[in-house]
C-alpha cells in the first residue's frame, strides 16, 4: 500500500465531521481510501481482504455499531473495478461462506473526506482503548492469519 486514510464517503454534506457522520443524517459511510500500486497488489486482492475482515452480510451494521454510516460499501473508481467487485461478490456468494448473501453496496466513487487527524492510524495510537482491544485486534489477528503468507511473498 502506498497510503491508507480514514474518512467518510457517499453522503450529501461536504466536509462532514465525525460527529455529523455518527449522527447518521449525512448519508456518509465511514470509509477508508487506499492508494496502491497494482503492480504490487491487485484490486481483487485488496477486496479479498475487505471481505475477509468484516461481515458483508449485515445491512447498515458492523458488530454492535448500527446505522447507514456502518454499511458495507465499495466506491469503485472505474468500470474495471466495478466488474471485479461484482465478480468477486458473485463468487463469494456462490461459495456460501456466510449464512446470508452479501449486501455490500457498489457505488461509483464519491467525494472522499479525510477524517479528523485523531482518526488516522487510530489503532496504532490507541492500542489499549477498549474498541481497539475487542474489535480491531481480533480483526488484525484474523488478517495476519489469513494473509501473512502472501504478504511475506511481496516483501
Amino acid at each position: 500500500m502506498r497510503a491508507v486514510e480514514s474518512g467518510y464517503a457517499g453522503g450529501r454534506l461536504p466536509n462532514p465531521t465525525y460527529e455529523q457522520v455518527c449522527g447518521g443524517s449525512t448519508g456518509h459511510a465511514e470509509a477508508v481510501r487506499i492508494t496502491f500500486d497494482p503492480e504490487v497488489v491487485s484490486y481483487r486482492d485488496i477486496l479479498k481482504v475487505f471481505f475477509a475482515i468484516h461481515d458483508p452480510t449485515t445491512l447498515n451494521r458492523q458488530g454492535n455499531d448500527t446505522g447507514t454510516q456502518y454499511r458495507s460499501a465499495i466506491f469503485w473508481q472505474d468500470e474495471g473495478q466495478r466488474v471485479v467487485a461484482e465478480e468477486l461478490i458473485a463468487e463469494l456468494n456462490a461459495e456460501k461462506i456466510w449464512r446470508a448473501p452479501i449486501v455490500t453496496e457498489l457505488q461509483p466513487a464519491a467525494p472522499f473526506y479525510k477524517a479528523e487527524e485523531y482518526h488516522q492510524n487510530y489503532y496504532r495510537s490507541h492500542p489499549g482503548q477498549s474498541y481497539c482491544s475487542y474489535v480491531v485486534a481480533p480483526k488484525l489477528a484474523k488478517f495476519r492469519e489469513k494473509f501473512a503468507r502472501s504478504m511475506r511473498q511481496r516483501t
